[in-house]
């Protein structure tokens, strides 16, 4: 049987009523941002700019409101690189969630999902690149062709989601708007890659990335091309010059609602509106609103003492919930307000016993799932919230949230409850019942059981939750030191097994359907700090790492190859409900709380932004999902 699904956004009759396209038409809506251009007709009229049927955003059945042009955000970024976070807040995808977290059509004007093995993508007519040039299949065709298929730019034979079971797609052009996609057995992770924070690429700008490919440009401007951009191989040119993830090319061509136009290196990155961005509210005004993001490049550690001395309009990252009181008496001496939304992680924090360790002794304490109950059974989770959290958030495992259709109470009440005498007892079971002369406990090898918890360093809340535990740990005859680090060593550590064990937030996305890859639960990215040469085994294609030889890890992985062959939603659910089972009841990771909250610092004049809202990377792309095109500022 064929499940055969249709999204159509406008592609079926008129996308523009008559009222809208005569206001389109009309010179007074275009933004005043642009007037230079117009008169200097460098763009056209905004009816030839948009798409012949451009997605129209109804601001009052959004529960928003209709806004003015103009206006400029400050906002502040530990560093150049965090210029990403403009992509992610950007939200301009092929396929995107809404603030339900279903699929609908965004870049695409539509598209069908055939027992989600066919996929057939339908682009608008007249939609256009940032620098006026069509967009159409060709620039699918260039990804596919040149990107994908060529082995200097792509040695590994392309992302995983699009070879889930071994094998690329057949790649199709249909007509100069319509491309498909189609694999022999099911991939339900595409639409969801395509969707996510970090979409999976598979299209560029053709007429601007050809100039640095060796395919179509000749060796001697190539090789000048080279010495300009400092690089030695023209695969290094084409892979910094088109990478959309993190804009640092200004000439790069972009269908986000902004466009960088700063060059690295600076301490100010400016971002001004996308002439010929899709979308359109209902009014016929061209979104975004507001003309210009400005984001100032300071250190992590005082984004936050900035935000409240108000150098900020929109602040969501850099910030955290120990900020909270700080922030909020901000709002007496600038013009700001600070909301709470809810993190949709698995846990604000959670411990992760290295599998991996290089540590032979601690390595086989780990692996035995009596010591991470042990360990869990151990933490007065209580006590962190109301120390940590006020009491706003919620003892649980690491698991997904009540917002979620998958949650279950007893996932998250998998070994949370504070019983350090069960703990004791299952820590006498393993042979660690001798102790020192300050009530440690004594490792098989007659070492100290002493576990050194490491941290990245981002936020002192990771040091004041680890003060708590090493009370608590104390009391079961366990000694918890502390060691910081930055990110990019604390994640080195732990993949090389120097990490024996890290503090960090727990799954990815908290709030998942059975759509979303149950990945998160499994070992699949050298990133995951429980099983990192396991994920990098897994993200390899077994060309690195190991394999899981735990039983139960090897069983997620198993079961997660399973959901991404099946077409069958019940059978999918079923998959994520066997792994949840499975990873909170092996304690895979230690979650301490969850439903915490999450500063966010806006201007007072700044509207559509919610009061409340849920708040994560995946799959919310933080701020990106509630369109801040659609923000507007007041009195800009």
């Amino acid at each position: 049987m064929v499940t055969r699904r249709t999204f159509l956004g406008g592609l079926i009759g008129s996308a523009i009523g008559p009222s809208l396209a005569n206001a389109v038409g009309e010179r007074d809506i275009e933004p005043e941002f642009l007037s230079d251009l117009l008169r200097a007709d460098r763009i056209p009229l905004m009816a030839d700019r948009l798409p012949k049927h451009p997605r129209i955003v109804n601001m009052k059945e959004a529960g928003l409101t209709p806004g003015v042009y103009g206006g400029s955000v400050r906002t502040i970024i530990g560093s150049a690189r965090d210029i990403r976070y403009m992509t992610v807040y950007g939200y301009s995808r092929l396929v995107g969630y809404d603030k339900h977290l279903r699929f609908q059509p965004d870049i695409l004007g539509g598209y069908t999902s055939e027992n989600d093995s066919v996929f057939t993508f339908h682009l608008r007519k007249g939609h256009k690149w940032s620098d006026g040039h069509p967009f159409t299949a060709d620039d699918f065709r260039y990804w596919w062709e040149d990107v994908i298929l060529n082995k200097f730019l792509t040695p590994g034979g392309g992302a995983l989601e699009l070879r889930p079971h071994g094998e690329l797609p057949r790649f199709e052009v249909l007509d100069e708007l319509v491309v498909r996609y189609s694999w022999d057995i099911p991939n339900p992770n595409f639409l969801p890659s395509l969707a996510g924070p970090l979409p999976l690429v598979i299209f560029g700008p053709a007429h601007y990335l050809k100039q640095f490919h060796q395919k179509y440009q000749d060796d001697f401007r190539l090789s000048a091309l080279m010495r300009e951009n400092r690089v030695k191989k023209w695969a290094d040119l084409h892979i910094k010059m088109s990478r959309a993830s993190r804009p640092e090319n200004p000439e790069l061509p972009t269908l986000d609602p902004w466009r960088n136009t700063t060059a690295p290196p600076a301490d100010q990155f400016v971002f001004v509106r996308n002439p010929f961005f899709h979308r359109v509210d209902e009014n016929g005004m061209q979104l975004p609103y507001i003309d210009r993001f400005i984001l100032n490049v300071s250190s992590s550690s005082i984004i936050a003492a900035k935000a409240g001395a108000g150098e900020s309009d929109l602040q969501a990252t850099g910030i955290d919930f120990n900020d909270y009181t700080f922030l909020k008496e901000a709002e007496k001496r600038f013009p700001v307000k600070v909301n709470l939304w809810k993190q949709a992680r698995g846990s604000r924090l959670a411990l992760y016993p290295n599998l991996n360790c290089a540590d032979e002794t601690w390595r086989n304490l780990f692996r035995d799932v009596r010591f991470r109950r042990a360990l869990s059974l151990g933490v007065d989770r209580h006590e962190i919230n109301m120390v940590a959290f006020y009491g706003l958030g919620r003892p649980s495992a690491d698991t997904v949230l009540p917002d979620s259709p998958l949650f279950k109470q007893e996932y998250a009440d998998a070994f949370v409850q504070f019983d350090p005498d069960q703990a004791n007892k299952l820590l006498d079971e393993l042979g660690l019942a001798n102790r020192d002369s300050d009530d440690i406990r004594l490792l098989p090898d007659g070492r100290r059981a002493e576990i050194t918890v490491e941290t990245a360093g981002e936020s002192t809340l990771d040091t004041d939750v680890l003060e708590l535990v090493r009370d608590h740990w104390k009391n079961i005859g366990l000694a918890l030191f502390t060691r910081t680090s930055q990110r990019e060593v604390f994640q080195s550590r732990a993949m090389s097994g120097t990490t024996t064990m890290s503090i960090w937030f727990g799954i990815e996305n908290g709030v998942p359907t059975a759509d979303m890859a149950p990945s998160q639960l499994a070992p699949t990215m050298d990133d995951q700090l429980q099983w990192p040469i396991w994920g990098m085994h897994f993200l390899s294609a077994g060309q690195e790492g190991s394999p899981p030889d735990l039983p139960e890890a090897a069983e997620l992985v198993d079961l997660l190859n399973q959901w991404g062959s099946t077409s069958n939603f019940r059978e999918r659910e079923e998959i994520w409900h066997k792994m949840l089972s499975i990873y909170t009841q092996q304690v895979f990771s230690i979650g301490l709380i969850n439903g915490a909250l999450q500063p966010i610092l806006r201007s007072a004049k700044m509207q559509n932004v919610p009061e409340s809202a849920l708040y994560g990377f995946d799959p919310t792309s933080y701020l990106g999902i509630y369109m801040p095109d659609t923000f507007w500022l007041k009195e800009a």
